[in-house]
């Protein structure tokens, strides 16, 4: 099954809740992601908060073109159910 990102709701710091289309839900702590060209900027807290899930690429993407795929959001997410 090739995963995608149905939901997204912001909770707290660069903690992010996700629901994918396997069922699975839960959060995602970012914070020790965030380097590099694409992603230092999302430091800024008002920058991280403004992501949204691409309609076409179904995963979770910045204003400034960052995204990160639907697998490695999976593999750091805190499962609540799957």
């Amino acid at each position: 099954m090739i995963l995608h990102i149905v939901k997204a709701k912001y909770k707290k710091k660069y903690m992010i809740w996700l629901r994918l289309n396997d069922g699975s839900e839960g959060i995602v702590d970012l914070k020790d992601e965030l380097y590099g060209e694409m992603f230092e900027p999302l430091k800024n807290i008002k920058r991280f908060k403004s992501f949204r899930v691409d309609p076409e690429l179904e995963t979770l993407v910045w204003k400034n073109g960052a995204d990160l795929a639907p697998e490695f959001l999976r593999d750091r997410m805190q499962v609540l159910n799957s």
